[in-house]
Formats: structure tokens, sequence, C-alpha cells
């Protein structure tokens, strides 16, 4: 067999893991590779094992089966603190009895760097991330974002090779969330650190990430970049937590068509596919309007999201749905006709 080529950032190949009382692994032959400095987001359902997976690349979990390596070496068996990774947890995870300078400083001072030295370098990184004013300040004394903050700090100041950030936004409000993602993307692209970022937020990824994994029951489904994903799923699940929700069952025809309940319809040029398979189309994209590219449907239900509105209409293959922008809506039972873009339909696979 010839070897694969080395990965001189992070590289899971055939993990096997499980935790203690649970009969089966979490993880299954899971391969997944980071590049050098690629920020590569991890995007999965609660349970699917996001945070079994970092607890394997960063030592806290040894795998039953299968290796780890980092900027090509194999460290499955070395410990933690010796594999140059860093972990941000949900919780920042400070020790509430230093200050936030030297909470910074403490990885260097574990690696025998000078108490001032360490501090200095602590400064530099607090100030990096916008926080140097609060170095004097204990835990208690900082908000959720400050915090999480001074928790990313911390990570850069142990010089890792690669850095794992499980879920770090995911307790803070909303617009403290834009802005970590902000300074996250602008620090990654700056240090061209390697980094794994844990997330069940679609948005998130899309905004921070150059590659998207997609993360089902212990398997990666599908990996590319965020706009690839989104437009091109590879099956049913992965449209679906991708925000996906419209399947049509049909056939794809010999003659590049798609054949379904509501007749024949036309289909990009890029869809290969033949046989049976299911029409997806992202809600954004779906409009109310006539046209060639319309079909018939009847309006069930519409609410307010936000910056949107949340249609679901029958059709004769099934339910569609729709994020429509504020304004006037169709009533529930109202006939109207949906506009199925060309350009955004896509087929996946026969199966779940």
């Amino acid at each position: 067999m010839t070897p694969s080529p080395t990965c001189d950032g992070l590289r899971l190949s055939g993990i096997t893991a499980g935790h203690p009382g649970r009969r089966t692994p979490v993880l299954e032959d899971l391969e997944l590779e980071v590049a050098d400095g690629e920020l590569l987001a991890l995007l999965g359902p609660s349970g699917c094992g996001k945070t079994t997976t970092v607890q394997v690349a960063s030592g806290l979990l040894p795998p039953s089966r299968g290796t780890v390596e980092l900027g090509g070496s194999d460290v499955t068996r070395t410990p933690p603190e010796r594999r140059r990774t860093a972990v941000v947890f949900q919780q920042p995870l400070l020790l509430p009895h230093l200050t936030a300078v030297d909470n910074v400083a403490f990885p260097a001072r574990v690696a025998g760097l000078g108490r001032r030295e360490a501090r200095i370098k602590a400064h530099e990184h607090l100030q990096h991330l916008g926080v140097d004013t609060l170095a004097d300040r204990y835990p208690r004394q900082l908000s959720g974002g400050q915090a999480q903050r001074v928790a990313l700090a911390r990570a850069l100041a142990a010089r890792p090779r690669v850095l794992l950030l499980d879920e770090p936004f995911s307790a803070l409000d909303t617009g403290l969330r834009h802005q970590m993602r902000d300074l996250l993307s602008a620090v990654q692209r700056e240090l061209r650190l390697t980094t794994l970022l844990v997330t069940h937020d679609q948005a998130e990824a899309a905004a921070v990430a150059d590659a998207v994994a997609v993360m089902h029951d212990g398997r990666i489904l599908q990996r590319g970049a965020p706009a690839e994903l989104y437009a091109r799923p590879a099956s049913r699940t992965v449209a679906r937590f991708l925000g996906c929700h419209t399947a049509l069952p049909g056939t794809v025809t010999q003659r590049g068509r798609f054949r379904c309940a509501l007749g024949d319809l036309a289909l990009p040029a890029a869809v290969g596919h033949r046989g049976p398979g299911w029409l997806v189309v992202r809600p954004e994209s779906i409009t109310p309007g006539d046209g060639e590219d319309s079909v018939p449907a009847v309006a069930r239900t519409a609410r307010p999201e936000g910056a949107f509105t949340a249609l679901t209409a029958d059709t004769a293959a099934g339910a569609v749905h729709a994020l429509l922008p504020p304004g006037p809506h169709p009533s529930a039972d109202e006939p109207i006709r949906l506009r199925l873009p060309l350009a955004h339909r896509w087929v996946v696979a026969d199966s779940p």
C-alpha cells in the first residue's frame, strides 16, 4: 500500500474512540485532516462526536484504534502537555485566583519562562485581543466575552501548533458572538495558525472557516468550502443540517431532467446524478412568482423569523420551505406559485 502524503497540520486517521460506560464507540473509523494554516469548522448536531474529536486530537482521550498526527509526526500516545495543542472550551475555565495577565502567562510559566518575561508576553497577547486594559482583573470581574478573550489569549500564549476550539462562543449573546467570530478570523489569518473549530452554528462556520466538515453519528459526511456544501450537499442529511428542508422525491432521467409528481423539471447541467433522488432547493432561493421555473403550491404557514418570514407550502411532490423577505405573505390555504430557480436546484441520491 502506498503511504499517504505527510500532513503538516492535523490528521486523524481511522480513529475509533468512546467513553467509559458507553457500549458503542462515539467515533468509528473517523478520517479528518486540517491543513497547515487552515481553519476547519467541524459542524454537526449535539451528540455527533464533535467534542470527542477535540478530546482525541488534544490527547485528553486516547483512541482505541487509529492514529493522530501533528506536523507529520505520530502523537497518538503523546500526553496532552507535550502535543503543542491548545484547547478553548465553551466555558473559559480561567484560574479564579489569578488575574487575567497571570492566567495568560500561566502556560509560559509552566514551560519554564521567568515571571517577568511571561507577563510581558501575556500583556502582548491581551493587547492583541483588545483586553490589555483588563490585565489586573480577576475572572469574577470579567464579562463572558471578556473572559473568553482572555481564554483565547491564554491558548495563543502556549504557542500551539494546533488550536482546538470547542464551541467557544455558544454561551455568548448574538452581538458578542459576531465580535468574537470576527476577532478569531482576523487573529487566525494573521498567525496562520492551524485551527479546528467545533460548532453547531452553520452561520458561524460559513463566516470564519476555510473549509467545513459536516459530522453525523461519529463520521464525516461531507467536507468542502462553505459555499460548495451549501450549494451542493452530498445527502439529505447534510442538506437538512445546512438548513435546506425542501426535499422532493423523484428520478433524474437519462435526459437530465427531474421527473416527479410536479412533472418533468429542468436541472442545471452540473447535476450529474441519474436515477432515484431528491430535489433540494435552499429556502432563501425560493420566492413567490410565475414563470417557467415556478410550481403550483398551497400555503400552509407563514411565521416571522427576524429578517425573514418562514413559509411552508404543500406541492404535489411534497412540502416546500422558503425564507421570504419581511412584508405581506400568503395566507393559510391560499393557492400560490413558487419559483424554484434553475440555478439553485440540486439532486442528492435516494438515501436518508
